[in-house]
């Protein structure tokens, strides 16, 4: 989660990138829980350099610290990976939809940004015509889930009903949005959205009939939640030890369950040492989705 890319940043990083020695294209894709780079260049050996310098510049990450947790695929291999990520085969969620999007938006910016030239643009719109026939002429997708589903299905399993509980949802993006759609669908009715843009808090909360605060509120929002599902795409915590330590003085002991399906996390994991709260991330969504 160190070397995640946010979405304001991703055009940024790519037109960056391309500036680097031996890069001749390049697609970045960074989604919650996987980094992609995706880069045609000169020599091999010279590529895979410049591509971890660029990381490493970037981040403000030695090389040798992340370098053991890079997988590179070559050639024939980095094609194959390609039509894999595109149709949700090297997904979490098997066969979720989610990533075609994502990949499609990563593969549109670089057109706009012009860090692709002939070899991307035909490969990818092969990824992605090759990842539409897929989910249609299969049954690829039939049970797939997406982590905002696996996240209110967790809820679900600890709490059984939630038409009672408050909920506070921490971001208004693609994963906010879904997180509210399946809260409803399951029975939530006290649905709060809190964002960094009030207005996008409002938009969301108003196709569901919930409720919206600004950002200057998340301190009070706290104080009244029973499950927070967090996905802001934030560079820093959004929610600390230290602010939750002061929103439990009005909670009266009661517990909050906690899931952060952001990535870089949105939630400090000193959090899981207060006594009320029940912290989860996007590795322990892992069960839900296997038996889906």
């Amino acid at each position: 989660e160190k070397l995640s890319f946010n979405e304001q940043e991703l055009a940024s990083a790519m037109k960056t990138l391309s500036g680097q020695k031996s890069i001749l294209e390049n697609i970045i894709v960074s989604t919650c829980n996987r980094t992609e780079i995706y880069a045609v260049v000169d020599q091999l050996h010279t590529g895979r350099y410049y591509v971890k310098a660029f990381l490493a510049e970037w981040f403000g990450i030695d090389k040798e610290e992340f370098s053991p947790y890079l997988t590179i695929y070559e050639n024939d291999g980095a094609i194959e990976h390609l039509y894999r990520v595109a149709c949700g085969l090297d997904s979490m969620v098997i066969g979720e939809t989610q990533i075609l999007g994502q990949v499609r938006s990563s593969f549109l910016l670089a057109q706009e940004e012009e860090t692709i030239g002939t070899v991307f643009n035909q490969l990818f719109k092969q990824a992605v015509t090759l990842a539409k026939k897929a989910h249609h002429e299969t049954e690829i997708g039939a049970n797939a889930v997406s982590v905002s589903y696996a996240a209110v299905e967790l809820a679900k399993k600890i709490f059984g009903d939630l038409s009672s509980k408050h909920v506070l949802i921490l971001g208004a993006g693609k994963m906010g949005q879904l997180a509210v759609q399946n809260l409803y669908g399951s029975g939530a009715k006290k649905v709060t959205v809190v964002n960094r843009t009030f207005e996008k808090a409002q938009e969301l909360a108003n196709r569901f009939s919930g409720e919206a605060k600004p950002f200057a509120d998340l301190q009070h929002a706290l104080s009244e939640a029973d499950i927070l599902i967090s996905s802001t795409g934030a560079n820093d915590y959004v929610v600390t030890k230290q602010m939750m330590s002061e929103a439990e003085r009005t909670r009266k002991g009661r517990p909050l369950f906690m899931v952060d399906i952001a990535v870089p996390r949105d939630l400090d994991p000193e959090l899981d040492e207060l006594e009320t709260v029940f912290l989860y991330d996007i590795d322990d969504l892992n069960g839900i989705v296997e038996s889906n």
